[in-house]
């Protein structure tokens, strides 16, 4: 019945009731009258009700589609992503894996879900890999470090994995959370480097013989870089994950072993855990900055002796060098300066031969 139909339904109730008023065997007519109006009262305040609801469902309804959206959008960008890319329960079981990580590990993409991840995993590594995975879920904190996975009938392949533990949409019955796992083919990343190391050499190399050409003022110093720093331990600290990987891949090209962190917090516990020879860290980063992780550090070495060479490494070119240095960095580079000056300022902070070609004017 609609809202029309009831208060004509009642309004002919009130007219019956009003011809029968002058009879005395009803008695109670206005009684029911005064009733019946307060019957109407709260059938128009449930219609009220309902109206709000309907406009509330429909707001609901919206944002129930909203999340939906979002959530195909971010579940197609895993699966189509090039990095690959996979989602496990606590104990590393698959829960979502993209296709590029079932390339990876040679198999197709449809079979790696409900398989253990240990399974790819080196028989030498595997301590280590539930090590971290069990960490996991009692840290906010990306963890990163390397080890050795074997895809099936292939040869086993060195990678370097950034987890963390997360709630994910793909799965959201998994009571216990999930971890997101991004997995790097060191081999193809070193390999990459190199030959950009290569190509970048002889383009100096060609610019500089032309430019002595065409001024004989101009000498260049150049000395060759170490082919390996083998042994060699450097920390990196950078909140930008691709800064990360990118500074990473350059120093491990050289045989330098790498840990990379991206708060100030984790890089003073991997001090602890890691000790590197060499610190790099950015000094722009939330919550707490490089200066601040400087200052810690070196408050650290006072009580407790030792000195860890620093470099400030900055994306700002209007960043002051002396700031840097007074807060106690012995070196400062910009993020956009070439991979061999990067490879020259760890070697020189570690107390290795190293140096870039430079030109310098007479």
């Amino acid at each position: 019945m609609s809202g029309k139909q009831f208060r004509d339904y009642v309004e002919t109730i009130h007219q019956q009731l009003a011809t029968l008023e002058g009879n005395q065997t009803i008695e109670s007519g206005q009684e029911i009258s005064a009733a019946l109006e307060e019957i109407q009262l709260i059938y128009e305040e449930m219609q009220t009700s309902l109206e709000a609801a309907e406009v509330l469902e429909q707001k609901l309804f919206q944002q129930n589609q909203q999340i939906v959206s979002e959530v195909h959008h971010y579940y197609n960008l895993f699966h189509s992503s090039l990095i690959a890319d996979l989602v496990t329960d606590a104990n590393g079981l698959i829960l979502e894996a993209n296709q590029a990580i079932a390339t990876l590990l040679n198999v197709p993409q449809t079979y790696l879900v409900g398989k253990p991840l240990a399974v790819f995993v080196a028989e030498d590594d595997r301590r280590s890999f539930r090590t971290v995975l069990n960490q996991l879920p009692r840290s906010s904190e990306i963890q990163t470090w390397e080890m050795k996975l074997c895809p099936r009938k292939a040869e086993t392949v060195a990678v370097q994995l950034q987890a963390m533990a997360v709630f994910t949409p793909l799965q959201p019955h998994q009571g216990e959370g999930a971890i997101r796992m991004a997995v790097y083919n060191l081999s193809e990343v070193q390999q990459k480097t190199a030959q950009f190391a290569i190509a970048e050499a002889e383009l100096d190399s060609t610019a500089l013989s032309q430019a002595s050409t065409l001024n004989p003022q101009i000498a260049t110093t150049a000395i060759t870089l170490p082919q390996s720093l083998d042994g060699l331990r450097v920390l990196i600290v950078d909140d930008e994950a691709d800064a990360r990987d990118f500074i990473t891949a350059v120093l491990e090209a050289y045989g330098i072993r790498v840990t990379a962190v991206a708060t100030a917090a984790a890089a003073l516990q991997s001090l602890e855990e890691f000790h590197p020879d060499v610190l790099v860290s950015d000094v722009r980063m939330p919550y707490e900055d490089g200066y601040s992780l400087i200052r810690k550090v070196r408050e650290l070495e006072a009580q407790q002796g030792g000195h860890i060479p620093a470099a400030a490494l900055t994306a700002y070119l209007t960043e002051d060098r002396e700031k840097a240095l007074s807060a106690g960095f012995e070196a400062h580079l910009h993020k956009l300066a070439q991979p061999t000056e990067l490879i020259a300022m760890v070697a020189q902070l570690a107390g290795r031969t190293a140096t870039v070609h430079r030109d310098t004017l007479n």
